[in-house]
């Protein structure tokens, strides 16, 4: 098995989604260890999160599994259900197609790290709660859609 050299792996700092959304995950950044790895059929994210980030609008996913353990800091999970304190050690998951909207925010003063584990289920569609956006994905291509079915402009 290769090692995966982690300190030297891109420190990426990007997301897809449209404006006025992209401000909540502006201090998100991801090493993408899965692609350094080369893996294709699930991926893994060691994700950076600055104080007051967020690891993305809170979602669901139809058809893609999600995982998440706390390496170091702080964060708050919300979901539908409220919000729970998960710290250093803590894991949480979500089924693909459970209608459960949730995300991680950083609300402490120091940076926090998460391992992102998830199904690369390039065919899923995703609902956002609480702007009343989705997206859609195929052949890697995203887009994201307002409510009521109007289309976002392409990055």
């Amino acid at each position: 098995m290769p090692k995966i050299d982690i300190a030297a792996s891109e420190e990426q700092n990007n997301t897809g989604y449209p404006e006025p959304f992209r401000a909540l995950v502006a201090g998100r950044f991801r090493k993408r260890l899965g692609d350094a790895g080369g893996l294709t059929q699930f991926g893994v994210n060691l994700c950076r999160l600055a104080p007051g980030s967020a690891s993305s609008q809170r979602h669901w996913h139809e058809k893609e599994d999600e995982f998440v353990f706390i390496v170091d800091g702080e964060l708050v999970l919300i979901e539908d259900e409220g919000e729970t304190i998960l710290r250093a050690g803590d894991a949480a998951a979500w089924k693909a197609g459970t209608q459960n909207g949730h995300h991680l925010v950083n609300r402490s003063d120091r940076d926090a790290l998460v391992l992102e584990i998830g199904s690369r289920y390039w065919n899923d569609s995703d609902a956002y709660f609480d702007n009343y956006m989705k997206f859609e994905m195929s052949d890697e291509v995203t887009i994201y859609i307002h409510k009521n079915g109007t289309l976002y402009p392409a990055r």
